[in-house]
């Protein structure tokens, strides 16, 4: 179950509330948070609707605080488990869905699931007490654009739900690590084939046609004939797409085979 736990917003200063400065929190301290995120839209046109989901009413009133503090903010539904948020999700128009992972009848997992079908325009962030690799990677699959934990959110929700809302991934430092080590293990057991999809060798030809190259220039410089040359330009263009050198070309910049 989630943790009840969660941080209380800290209250604007006197000096603040007297001399009309903002009361929206500075504390956040890394620069993706107070500069990319972490600022408010200059000219939205309507507040954020959000739906908010979790199974302790007490974590609900500690976000809800946190969030309608906020000007472009706006929490539009409450849920106390998953089957709810979706029934909340039909009733009330909604922006932004911000849940729990564990709760009952339905998950936050399961729960994104649905709304992602359901809403299609929907953003989802997931709002959790559990730094934990299987959950992250679950509900980034599940459909979640964020995933915070409650232990930071008074830091980094209000961004997560603005990046969310501009179709900006938001993940914690972690998560973003957890990320990483997955991406290297599955290269390492040659799992990660879709962005390789050319052999070594059809790299090499492909560098050397982008470089101006002839045919017999590729085929000395190789030890390979001239004929599987060509079968491996044939075999680039076709597997690319492409249809000259000069498409070859820039295909070889793009992937940086090359200096333009």
């Amino acid at each position: 179950m989630s943790d009840p736990s969660l941080p209380e917003p800290s209250e604007p200063s006197a000096r603040g509330r007297h001399a009309g400065a903002s009361t929206t929190p500075t504390t956040p301290t890394s620069a993706s948070t107070t500069s990319a995120y972490g600022t408010p839209p200059a000219s939205a046109p309507s507040k954020i609707r959000i739906l908010l989901a979790d199974d302790h009413a007490l974590v609900r009133r500690g976000v809800r605080l946190i969030l309608d503090r906020e000007p472009d903010l706006e929490v539009v539904a409450e849920a106390g488990d998953g089957a709810e948020a979706i029934d909340m999700a039909r009733a009330h128009e909604a922006d932004l869905a911000v849940l729990d992972i564990a709760m009952p009848r339905l998950t936050g997992l399961q729960a994104a699931r649905e709304l992602a079908a359901l809403k299609p325009g929907l953003r989802i962030l997931m709002l959790t007490m559990h730094d934990n690799e299987q959950y992250l990677f679950q509900a980034l699959k599940s459909g979640a654009c964020g995933y915070v934990l409650k232990s930071v959110a008074d830091r980094d929700l209000v961004a997560a739900c603005r990046a969310a809302m501009r179709d900006e991934p938001f993940l914690y430092p972690g998560a973003v690590t957890a990320l990483i080590r997955n991406y290297l293990d599955r290269v390492r057991h040659g799992e990660e084939t879709s962005d390789h999809i050319l052999t070594p060798r059809e790299e090499e030809v492909l560098k050397l046609v982008a470089e101006g190259h002839s045919s017999k220039e590729i085929a000395e410089i190789l030890f390979i004939s001239i004929k599987t040359v060509q079968r491996h330009r044939a075999n680039l263009l076709q597997k690319l797409g492409l249809r000259d050198r000069l498409e070859l070309t820039r295909y070889a910049i793009r992937a940086g085979l090359i200096e333009p």
